[in-house]
């Protein structure tokens, strides 16, 4: 159940997780279980890889966080295979991965010797790159299949609660999910404000900004804390950043 259209499918080197994800979801699609019982499980599923961190245990740390990959990409096809659409699972989802990612570098900060101004300048970096991503990839979303129901190019507005869900839980993730994320989305767009103008991405140009979505990162922590590169994470996700600028200028000299 894909979110493009066969024309604009691309490799998506951050969405690993998605067979899983669909095998998962067809695993509970005929049970109680709905997306929210599953973005709840995938951040446990983070929680317990932050615990294997602190403990020392990084094989374990690395298998958990790929895990919760996977799982993250079981709630939207759960959602999409029941046919319910949700604005408080999509906000509660971004939530969930904005405070384990926050989590995950202060666990990082807490074992390693990295000082903690490091740390809050990687955050800002990792979150700066999902940002790009999901900027460029919700405009090709809404190109591709003419308007994601949950998804938005300019999140500016609280929508209206969707069948089944209630609209003062909606609200109040929605105000969240601003606070947390309004930051990032402006600078982005501010860096590269007539993105949405484009008619279409190229397939090889998706594929080169999956190198910034949130499963490709996690993928990287999780192969650098086994081979000992513990130290080398929050500075390799800072230099990593300066990516962020070469996609922005491939978009705007060749792509418009």
């Amino acid at each position: 159940m894909s979110k493009l259209t066969a024309q604009d499918a691309f490799l998506d080197l951050s969405d690993y997780g998605r067979p899983f994800g669909r095998f998962f979801a067809n695993q509970l699609k005929n049970t109680k279980f709905t997306p929210v019982h599953v973005t709840l499980l995938f951040g446990i599923a983070g929680l317990i890889a932050i615990y294997c961190i602190l403990t020392n245990h990084y094989i374990l740390a690395a298998f958990f966080i790929v895990l919760k990959s996977g799982i993250d990409a079981a709630d939207g096809e759960l959602a999409r295979l029941k046919k319910i659409p949700s604005y408080f699972g999509r906000y509660l989802d971004s939530v969930f991965d904005i405070v384990l990612n926050l989590l995950f570098l202060l666990t990082l900060c807490y074992v390693s010797k990295t000082t903690i101004w490091y740390t809050l300048l990687a955050f800002i970096a990792i979150q700066l790159q999902g940002t790009l991503y999901n900027y460029y990839y919700v405009i090709l979303r809404n190109k591709s299949v003419g308007g994601d129901t949950t998804s938005k190019v300019f999140e500016y507005k609280t929508p209206k609660a969707l069948p089944g869900e209630s609209q003062r839980s909606v609200t109040i993730l929605f105000t969240i999910y601003t606070i947390v994320y309004g930051v990032f989305d402006k600078i982005i767009h501010f860096l590269d404000a007539d993105a949405y103008k484009v008619k279409s991405f190229p397939n090889w140009f998706m594929t080169l900004l999956s190198l910034y979505g949130l499963g490709f990162q996690l993928l990287i922590i999780a192969i650098m804390l086994p081979l000992g590169g513990i130290e080398w994470i929050v500075p390799f996700f800072i230099v990593y950043t300066l990516l962020l600028f070469v996609l922005i200028g491939i978009r705007k000299i060749y792509l418009n």
